[in-house]
């Protein structure tokens, strides 16, 4: 057995047990306005793919590399210049230490040259602020655009033009076994490093976070740091986004990318609209809570799914769902943890009706209401 993790160094635990600080609870939520419960699927409003027009001009067309055969140097030298650093900073709340500042580092792949950044959903999600580090070392303030977690895809901007925007290539005609190279920020702090691997495996099915993936599957050494960063081909063109590895014992050379054939449409829409169409906004966040005895009060506290937020004025808020509610039961079918709630809704799309059933006050309660899409309605993240 394996354990699939993502990249990311948003935890820069080495730094913070330099500081003293570390979460002491682990949050199972939703973000509910960036849509991270992932929920149903859509049709692609912007496709760059075949007849359509792309947005910002997102650069498709192929490269042609010095001298013969593959490369590293040459990919690194064609590429490198497309491929940015991104930290970030979130607030967090601990019951110890109370609110403090986490944080967090990874990589991102400039996809117009008027400063629109593809990065993974799961490097920027929940930052109040995001700063850019382009290939020259200068760096830059940036703005969420939108995201999106079922793909665990994002995009960022950055206020500047003549960038070198990486070249988009296709995942469709990859074969297993061709040369690839990562460009990427492992740990947060080797901002360009190269790694040289294959194409491992085409169409890994891989569960994420609760979230399926089909994904391509490379030996290229990938490390925390390295999520958002380009999976390059020989010639230079952008076919992956890098999101994950492997971990566990005796366990090298298994990571994992998002081909850009998913990418780039998902990519397109978010410039466009700032979200991704037919995805759904439950309205609320949840936390799952085992049953413990609470030393302090000598009872029980309940297990099961609690409700931790409710989005104001969302369609769940106005059916009265309330924070402290603890889900029972959605559309009839009883629940024992979040998994169980995402599966019922992935069932579902955007305007059907939804039950949830919950326990309040000593009493059981099951409330109605329709699903509504998701779209990006936070304050767009900036640095200083």
């Amino acid at each position: 057995m394996f354990k699939i993790v993502k990249s990311e160094n948003n935890s820069y635990s080495d730094k913070s047990n330099r500081r003293g600080v570390r979460s002491a609870a682990m949050l199972l939520s939703i973000s509910v306005l960036s849509g991270a419960m992932g929920f149903g699927g859509g049709l692609l409003a912007n496709s760059i793919v075949g007849n359509d027009v792309p947005v910002h001009s997102i650069n498709a067309t192929p490269v042609s590399l010095s001298g013969s055969g593959f490369s590293a140097v040459s990919v690194e030298e064609s590429c490198a210049d497309s491929v940015v650093e991104i930290r970030t900073e979130s607030v967090q709340n601990d019951i110890r230490f109370g609110q403090f500042v986490s944080e967090g580092a990874g990589s991102g792949v400039i996809v117009t040259s008027d400063g629109y950044i593809a990065t993974n959903n799961h490097v920027i999600d929940g930052a109040s602020k995001i700063s850019v580090t382009l290939a020259s070392g200068k760096e830059y303030p940036a703005t969420l655009i939108g995201k999106d977690a079922k793909t665990d895809l994002a995009v960022i901007k950055i206020s500047e033009t003549s960038l070198k925007a990486a070249t988009l290539g296709t995942s469709a005609s990859l074969k297993v076994g061709e040369p690839v190279v990562a460009i990427g920020n492992p740990l947060g702090e080797l901002g360009g490093t190269v790694t040289q691997g294959i194409i491992s495996a085409l169409d890994r099915q891989i569960e994420i976070d609760n979230e399926k993936m089909t994904l391509l599957q490379t030996d290229a050494a990938v490390n925390p740091g390295n999520s958002g960063g380009g999976l390059f081909n020989a010639n230079g063109q952008l076919i992956g986004i890098v999101n994950a590895k492997s971990s566990g014992s005796d366990i090298e050379g298994l990571a994992f990318a998002i081909p850009i054939d998913t990418a780039k449409n998902v990519i397109n829409q978010i410039i466009s609209q700032g979200y991704v169409s037919g995805r759904i906004d439950l309205g609320l966040t949840f936390k799952e809570q085992g049953t413990s005895f609470n030393l302090f009060t000598g009872a029980w506290t309940r297990g099961g799914v609690y409700i931790v937020d409710v989005t104001p004025n969302s369609n769940a808020a106005n059916a009265d769902l309330r924070r402290g509610d603890i889900v029972t039961a959605v559309d009839g079918q009883k629940i024992s943890g979040f998994a169980d709630i995402k599966k019922i809704i992935d069932s579902h799309s955007v305007s059907d009706t939804v039950s949830f059933t919950v326990y309040r006050n000593g009493q059981s309660l099951t409330l109605s209401f329709r699903l509504q899409e998701a779209k990006l309605q936070t304050t767009p993240a900036t640095l200083y």
